[in-house]
């Protein structure tokens, strides 16, 4: 099987040589990986040990980066290296002033794990969430180094929990130790045999806890929202865009602002094309034409506004619900604001939790939305839904300083 593994690793890199030319993500994905061995090289210096920390993209950085940086306020003078495994992760985040060195991941071959290994000297390794990397775990359990999985979740139908999932089973074995998100994680890792695991949480609930509290005022935003109620839909995708649109018509009297997913100028020029009395942020920022009309809908065209554009709203929508599955609904929830969400929640047990608590509501058609919408439009209903999305928040906070008080023991 091993060989197997490797099998599908060369023929990804040969997918990726053919496809690279086409897809504009890919491309960038394989161009941050040409020559990148040397420059770890040439940045790095081996002599001295390094606790590196893994993302797969921008969303496990948000979901760890807690944990770094609490590592990094305990122990100031280790230096902490960072690996990405997509382009939405390391080009938002090339230049983290809290990491010594950011990078890409190099493949996962056993020559790019011994290398890799070799030249960044871990002492201590985490990796966030997901994912999983045969090689670069065997070579960190031969060498003895300890492997962290930060806020691990489990299902049983996961190839791990499968009678023929032996080969990614010994993978998981290789790990020092499990901080997972919920009892049922742990109870499935128990049933193949591990026993190194602590129910810390979720790490996520200490970061969003950590925006609600900064004070982060953006002018541009301000100025166009003024004291009009606000409907903020974050990372859209065609089909709530679609759905947003028509509610714009039975409600046009709310300010809209739109941060989709793709941000790409295709993309964008559609949804300028869809909301007529729209702008966007770049354009609004850069003070151009704003004498000449007073734009209801904010398109956003960058990455990494959105979890501060929710304290603007009065509703949030958060998009991926029409598709393989909803975005990150925490960053709402953390503004005391109640969320609406398309069908597909049912993997996230942060949205099963807040519709329970009735603080979110899920929606499958325009009729469904337009009468949530409604119900939300009286102030009083507003707050008690949004008072039970903060509580929610807050009650799960506390992951980071369980994962620091094992690792100090």
């Amino acid at each position: 099987m091993w060989i197997l593994y490797n099998l599908g690793i060369f023929l990804g890199q040969i997918f990726v040589i053919a496809v690279a030319p086409f897809n504009r993500r890919i491309r960038k994905w394989r161009k941050g990986r040409k020559g990148l061995l040397q420059l770890i090289e040439q940045q790095v210096d081996r002599s001295k040990p390094h606790t590196w920390f893994h993302f797969a993209s921008l969303g496990e950085f948000e979901q760890g980066r807690t944990v770094l940086e609490a590592y990094r306020v305990r122990y100031p003078k280790k230096l902490i290296l960072v690996t990405f495994f997509s382009p939405s992760g390391y080009e938002v985040r090339a230049n983290y002033a809290k990491a010594d060195h950011v990078f890409y991941l190099p493949n996962d071959t056993p020559g790019n794990a011994k290398k890799f290994i070799d030249l960044i000297n871990p002492e201590m390794v985490f990796f966030v969430k997901y994912e999983f990397w045969h090689n670069y775990f065997k070579v960190l359990h031969k060498r003895h180094i300890p492997l962290y999985l930060v806020s691990g979740i489990f299902r049983k139908n996961q190839v791990f929990f499968r009678w023929y999932g032996g080969f990614f089973r010994s993978t998981l074995k290789f790990v020092t130790h499990f901080f997972v998100q919920n009892q049922e994680s742990a109870s499935l890792l128990q049933s193949i045999g591990i026993r190194s695991i602590s129910l810390s949480g979720d790490t996520r609930f200490d970061r969003v806890s950590n925006l609600s509290k900064q004070n982060r005022n953006i002018e541009v935003v301000s100025k166009f929202v003024g004291d009009h109620r606000v409907l903020v839909a974050g990372s859209t995708w065609l089909p709530d865009e679609e759905l947003i649109m028509s509610l714009r018509q039975v409600y046009p009297e709310w300010k809209l602002i739109i941060a989709p997913h793709l941000v790409t100028p295709t993309h964008l020029r559609e949804i300028d094309n869809r909301f007529k009395d729209s702008v966007l942020f770049s354009v609004l920022n850069g003070n151009v034409n704003q004498n000449e009309k007073n734009p209801s809908v904010l398109i956003i065209d960058n990455i990494g506004m959105l979890s501060y554009l929710y304290s603007y709203a009065d509703i949030a929508y958060v998009g991926g619900g029409f598709g393989v599955g909803i975005h990150n609904v925490l960053e709402a929830a953390t503004y005391g604001i109640p969320i609406i969400f398309g069908p597909e929640y049912h993997k996230f047990q942060e949205a099963k939790d807040l519709i329970k608590a009735k603080a979110a509501f899920s929606v499958h058609h325009l009729q469904e939305l337009v009468a949530i919408f409604e119900n939300l439009q009286s102030d009083e209903v507003r707050k008690e839904t949004g008072d039970r999305a903060y509580g929610y928040v807050q009650q799960q906070a506390g992951a980071t300083q369980r994962i620091m008080d094992y690792l100090e023991t």
